[in-house]
């Protein structure tokens, strides 16, 4: 299938915004059922606005998650004045922003319906979600890391290791147990403790000083 590039907030209108809302609503809504009609009906818009705007349903999914995943902002570089400080805030605010977007009911609802496509002759939500999820967040930090390495702050050979233990410091067990129903409320407090915590032990394992100090053993 031909997935769409990833939504450029900054190049959508706030029509289009509010359209991309209303579908993640009925989503969380209706799942499986989600049509251009119902779309179109929802946010008060003709289907051919929708077909002008987004392609067919699939690029209208694929534009709703993307949408959805732009809430986990990019960590902004500044390789003149980066360092341990930078690193470590930029590790911590993707952390709390990847919290917050995944605890949320619209993700949730969104992750259940694309588990249950997964593998299956539907449209394949399952795979927009993973492109779109989980492969977009990585292609957002990975350049972080990679200046981090540069500059020795960091040290790893493969970065797709590196951000998948970074993922895992991250969401733990939170995802799977909120898709399973568990009431797990996440407080801001709770996310910020959690995303410094994550960042603590991803620097523990990562750190240019753990190595160095592991190297004179």
């Amino acid at each position: 299938m031909q997935l769409a590039v990833e939504v450029n907030e900054s190049a959508l209108t706030e029509r289009q915004k509010d359209v991309l809302d209303a579908a993640l609503a009925l989503l969380v809504e209706a799942g499986d059922t989600l049509t251009m009609t119902s779309v179109a009906r929802r946010a008060s818009c003709s289907k051919e606005s929708l077909y002008k705007w987004f392609g067919d349903r699939d690029g209208l999914l694929t534009a709703t998650v993307q949408w959805q995943a732009s809430k986990v902002r990019g960590v902004p570089l500044d390789p003149e004045a980066f360092g341990v400080a930078s690193l470590t805030s930029g590790l911590q605010r993707f952390a709390s922003d990847w919290l917050h977007v995944i605890s949320g009911n619209i993700s949730v609802a969104l992750n259940r319906v694309a588990v249950g496509h997964a593998g299956s002759d539907k449209h394949d939500l399952g795979a927009i979600v993973l492109e779109n999820g989980p492969f977009a967040m990585a292609r957002r930090l990975k350049p972080l890391l990679e200046l981090g390495r540069d500059r020795d702050l960091l040290h790893f050979e493969e970065t797709d290791e590196a951000f998948r233990t970074f993922f895992g410091l991250v969401v733990r067990d939170v995802q799977i147990r909120l898709l399973l129903g568990d009431r797990l409320e996440l407080t801001d407090a709770t996310i910020e403790r959690d995303s410094i915590r994550a960042t603590q032990q991803f620097l523990a394992l990562y750190g240019a000083q753990t190595k160095a100090a592991e190297g004179g053993h």
